[in-house]
């Protein structure tokens, strides 16, 4: 347990910070899941148009270092790659 003040208070900053990163990464994951669902039906223009909405919300949390920025880029690599695959 922190013993000083200063110490006290990076705790509760970390603590802070945990749970909004926590609200972040999970609303990143459900907008991956958005496209993965699209993918998964064979929908091409629906795949893409949920990608769309779901690059822009990865970049944003990557740019506030929830998500590191290669993790990002991965990311949404990977799911354009399915979407691709689909059109083929």
């Amino acid at each position: 347990m922190a013993n000083s003040k200063q110490a006290r208070k990076r705790a509760r900053q970390a603590e802070n910070r945990r749970v909004l990163k926590a609200g972040q990464r999970s609303m990143v994951r459900t907008y991956i899941k958005r496209v993965i669902k699209a993918i998964s039906t064979g929908d091409h223009a629906k795949a893409m148009e949920e990608f769309k909405v779901a690059q822009p919300v990865i970049d944003r949390i990557a740019d506030k270092d929830v998500l590191s920025k290669k993790k990002a880029a991965r990311l949404k690599s990977r799911l354009n790659k399915r979407i691709k695959a689909l059109a083929a």
